[in-house]
C-alpha cells in the first residue's frame, strides 16, 4: 500500500475509535465555554468553530458560552475608560457595562456566529437578555470574595458596580434553537428582574447554563492542561467530594478555585460532568470527547 493509503486506514482506525463516544454524545446536549487570550488569534477561533459544527452534525447539541475579557479591555484603553479588577472580576460602572455589552454581545458574539456558519455550522448569537435566558442579581463584594476563596475584609466593602450573578436560567430559547438544529452561542450578560443589565463572568455563566439544561458535559476551556495534584502531576478524574477536598486543603489555588466551584456547582445542579482542560491544545473538545481518557480534568457525582 502506498503512503497515501495508509494514511487514509490511520484516519479510519480514527473514526472507528471515536464512534461509541460519538453515540454517547448523541442528541446529548454539551455546553462549552470559550474563551482567553486565544480568542484574538482567527485561526484558532475558526478551529473551534469547525469543531463546534462537526459536534452538532454527529448529532450532538453544542452550546456554546464564550467571555471576551482581553477584548473589553482593549476597548476601554481605545475609550480611555479606566478598568480595575477585584479578585479577578471587572469593577463595572455605568460607562463600562455599556461597553461591555457592545463586546460581548456585539463584536465578539457575531464573530463566533460568522465563524460557526462558515465551518458549515448554523448559529445563532445571543446573551443571557434575550428570551429571559438569564435572570441575574447584583454579585456583592462578599459574594466576589467566597467565589474566590479569599477573606479580606477591606474588599467587601468594595462595590463591583454592574457585575452580577446567575439567579435563574429559563432553558425554552435554548432549547428551542437546538430543536432547530442550530447551535446557540451566548454572550455572559444578565438582567436584573428591574431590567438592569449585569456583567458576568463567563465561567459562571456556562455553569449555570450546563446545569439547567442537564448538560452531557460542561467543558471549560482554559490556558491549563487541567487540575494538578501537589507534586504537579495532573488528576484526570474527581468525584464531587474529592474536587472540594483539593480546594479545602490548598492544592487547588488561585485562579483555579472559581473554576473548580464552577464545575462543582454545575453538577450539583444538573449536569452530568464538567472538565477543566486546555483549549489551546488542537481539537482539544473532540479529543476530550472522542479518545478513552481525554485530556482534561473531569468533575462527577460521588
Amino acid at each position: 500500500m502506498t503512503s497515501q493509503t495508509d494514511e487514509w486506514m490511520e484516519k479510519a482506525g480514527v473514526l472507528i475509535e471515536a464512534l461509541p463516544y460519538m453515540r454517547r454524545y448523541g442528541n446529548k446536549p454539551i455546553v462549552v465555554k470559550f474563551g482567553g487570550h486565544a480568542m484574538g488569534e482567527q485561526a484558532y477561533v475558526d478551529s473551534f468553530a469547525a469543531d463546534m459544527t462537526l459536534l452538532r452534525q454527529i448529532g450532538a447539541q453544542p452550546v456554546v458560552v464564550h467571555g471576551g475579557g482581553p477584548q473589553i479591555g482593549d476597548m476601554l484603553k481605545r475609550l480611555k475608560i479606566e478598568s480595575n479588577f477585584i479578585n479577578g472580576l471587572r469593577v463595572t460602572d455605568a460607562a463600562t457595562i455599556s461597553v461591555v455589552e457592545m463586546v460581548l454581545a456585539g463584536a465578539i458574539n457575531k464573530s463566533l456566529v460568522a465563524a460557526v456558519n462558515m465551518a458549515g455550522g448554523r448559529a445563532v448569537g445571543l446573551s443571557g437578555k434575550d428570551g429571559h435566558l438569564i435572570t441575574a442579581s447584583k454579585l456583592s463584594s462578599s459574594s466576589a470574595d467566597n467565589a474566590s476563596a479569599q477573606s479580606d475584609s477591606q474588599i467587601e466593602k468594595v462595590d463591583l458596580g454592574f457585575v452580577g450573578k446567575p439567579e435563574a436560567v429559563d432553558p425554552k430559547v435554548i432549547a428551542a434553537l437546538m430543536a432547530a438544529d442550530m447551535i446557540p452561542v451566548i454572550a455572559p450578560i444578565g438582567s436584573g428582574i428591574d431590567g438592569q443589565t449585569y456583567n458576568i463572568n463567563a465561567d459562571t455563566a456556562a455553569g449555570a447554563v450546563a446545569g439547567a439544561i442537564g448538560a452531557s458535559r460542561l467543558l471549560m476551556l482554559t490556558d491549563v492542561a487541567g487540575v494538578r495534584d501537589k507534586n504537579g502531576d495532573h488528576i484526570s478524574r474527581l468525584k464531587l467530594s474529592e474536587a472540594r477536598a483539593l480546594i479545602q486543603d490548598g492544592t487547588v489555588q488561585g485562579g483555579m478555585i472559581p473554576k473548580m466551584e464552577t464545575c462543582i456547582e454545575a453538577v450539583e445542579k444538573g449536569a452530568e460532568a464538567a472538565v477543566i482542560l486546555d483549549g489551546r491544545a488542537p481539537h482539544a473538545v473532540l479529543v476530550e470527547l472522542f479518545t478513552e481518557h481525554g485530556i482534561g480534568t473531569l468533575i462527577s457525582r460521588d
